[in-house]
């Protein structure tokens, strides 16, 4: 044992002991374990718009209406993403349309596996993407350069807002 306490690793010419290698590795098996922080997302509440604008290096532009904010994202790739925030502070809806289709973990956020088990009974399918449960809707299509989809929480539909309105 005590043959390798005198033991010296490298990293770029740095020499570092055993120790801090182990804590390095330590630190990052830690980071990989606990989740990132989320970023805005549907049913998350609107403080969180601001990680999501750093995230995607976008403008933010909001307009207030009667019934919510709506938080415009404008990448540099083209990407524009629309955030619904109700006068509660929470996210009801979010769409997109862009040359490629967006993160839609960090959209979905906590919905997101709900998503993805509801497309696992539809494998192999083509085409446009419809996924309707009971507190999740999912909408998405287009093609190359031109996605486009929205995804909104049905219950939480601020009052005179229709689906439809979500663009």
């Amino acid at each position: 044992m005590s043959c390798l306490i005198g033991i010296k690793f490298t990293f770029r010419g740095f020499p570092t002991s055993r120790a801090s290698t182990l804590s390095l590795l330590l630190l990052v098996m830690l980071c990989m374990t606990f989740p990132n922080p989320s970023f805005a997302s549907l049913g998350g509440d609107s403080s969180t718009v601001q990680n999501d604008q750093a995230h995607l290096q976008a403008t933010l532009r909001k307009t207030p209406t009667s019934s919510y904010t709506l938080h415009e994202l404008q990448a540099a790739s083209g990407q524009v993403i629309h955030e619904y925030v109700s006068a509660s502070g929470k996210v009801f809806a979010v769409t997109w349309h862009g040359p490629f289709r967006p993160d839609l973990e960090q959209l979905l956020g906590s919905h997101f596996e709900e998503y993805r088990q509801a497309l696992r009974q539809r494998a192999g399918a083509r085409g446009p993407v419809t996924v309707q449960l009971p507190g999740l809707v999912v909408q998405l299509g287009g093609h190359m350069r031109d996605f486009v989809g929205r995804a909104y929480l049905p219950d939480e539909l601020p009052a005179g807002v229709r689906a439809e309105d979500l663009r």
